[in-house]
């Protein structure tokens, strides 16, 4: 082909070396025959080990402790609070929903929120769609407050 020919389809063709012989081994002395590749004698060159198998060593699989219990996918855990907490974000004190706790950045949005009795307060707290320990909810309505959770 000449300098100032254009390249057509049916002149390309690959770099030398490019295309390769698969190697066909086990055919015959001369081109990987005998043991093809598989080296010297013995159980792996005949092709007789389940995967995971060790050589008679206790296997890996065996040595490592079982999977115990269960983890409940549709567990729903409260997000907590407590009354010192409650009382430093609402001073006040007054009516309090969880998504005030939310707008807050006290508790996330998307679960349920329960106030626990760590802290003391002597401000009303009017607590609506929350849950609370029997010692918050004591201390709570102690100070004149009330809990629904509704």
């Amino acid at each position: 082909m000449a300098d100032n020919e254009i390249l057509q389809m049916h002149d390309l063709k690959p770099a030398p070396g490019a295309n390769k012989d698969r190697t066909r081994v086990g055919r015959g002395e001369g081109s990987k025959g005998k043991t093809a590749g598989r080296g010297a004698k013995g159980q792996t060159k005949r092709n007789h080990v389940r995967p995971g198998f060790e050589g008679g060593q206790l296997p890996l699989y065996m040595r490592l402790p079982k999977l115990r219990g269960f983890k409940n996918p549709f567990k729903v855990e409260a997000q907590v609070i407590n009354i010192a907490k409650l009382v430093e974000i609402f001073p006040e004190g007054g009516d309090v929903t969880a998504a005030d706790l939310a707008a807050k950045g006290a508790v996330r949005g998307n679960a349920p929120v329960k106030i626990l009795g760590e802290g003391e307060t002597t401000v009303a707290f009017n607590l609506k769609g929350v849950k609370a320990s029997a010692s918050a909810k004591s201390k709570i309505e102690a100070a004149g407050g009330s809990i629904s959770e509704d």
